[in-house]
């Protein structure tokens, strides 16, 4: 997907050097439809540059900062060395993310796509959440409920999601506590094991969160959460604990919160 319209000064381009010249490069920039960018030879490298070839080459693939942009003029002026090592790194593997997620609008609805469906189904994707790619990752990790904001029809909806959860690598983090549980009364097997059920969400744990308590040791229990982020995940494991503690304190027990376990070894 290229833009058709034109970068905002400071931000962050992609671009492919497409000549060199003794008083700079020019670049067409990979995000936007006929746009092409001059960076000046002071804004290629820091220091004194004696030959522009030494610092770039024709066909490179380049992060530039976009310094001005004067649309009458059709001209964009472009810093390489401006543009740091993180910033450089970021800005590439967003691109990337983009090209996959163009990818993925083909296999959702078809080769044929025709430019002004693309346009509709990209524009709902970009005003709620910035990128397609991100798009698309929100449909693998929530599925219908994410979009469901956006201007999308149903059957829309359903490619893009049908889609995302084959395509899509969804990064997930892994969390643990531990919770202590002790009911002293004759029931107290049973009562553990209700409250073990709790913690386990009883079967209504959202779709994108794996949650599994296992026993380590009277009266220790483990909880493990794996979810797509870390808020997620901490809130997850945080409530888990909750239900389990809430149930066994209604029963006149005993119940203990923990990160770490109390013993080193198990």
């Amino acid at each position: 997907m290229k833009y058709s319209g034109w970068p905002e000064p400071s931000e962050l381009v992609v671009g492919k050097v497409d000549e060199i010249e003794d008083f700079g490069v020019f670049v067409d920039l990979e995000e936007y439809e006929g746009k092409r960018g001059l960076c000046h030879i002071s804004e290629v490298a820091s220091g004194w540059i004696k030959n522009v070839r030494d610092h770039v080459n024709e066909g490179q693939t380049v992060v530039a900062k976009v310094l001005d942009v004067d649309e009458s003029a059709q001209q964009i002026d472009l810093s390489i060395k401006d543009v740091n090592d993180h910033q450089r790194k970021e800005k590439i593997q967003e691109w990337k993310n983009e090209q996959k997620a163009d990818n993925w609008m083909e296999l959702a609805f078809g080769e044929e796509i025709d430019d002004e469906r693309y346009s509709a189904v990209a524009n709902a994707l970009l005003a709620e959440f910035g990128s397609l790619y991100d798009g698309f990752e929100a449909a693998a990790i929530h599925g219908v409920e994410a979009l469901e904001e956006t201007d999308l029809d149903e059957d829309e909806i359903e490619a893009i999601v049908e889609t995302a959860r084959d395509n899509v690598s969804v990064p997930y983090v892994n969390v643990t506590g531990y919770v202590d549980l002790e009911v002293p009364d004759h029931d107290g097997v049973d009562v553990i094991k209700e409250a073990l059920q709790a913690a386990e969400g009883n079967g209504e744990v959202p779709e994108e969160i794996e949650l599994e308590v296992t026993y380590v040791g009277s009266p220790e229990y483990r909880i493990q959460v794996q979810a797509p982020d870390y808020k997620t995940a901490e809130g997850a494991l945080e409530d888990s604990a909750a239900r389990a503690s809430e149930l066994v304190e209604d029963h006149g027990g005993t119940a203990l919160f923990h990160r770490e376990r109390h013993e080193d070894d198990e």
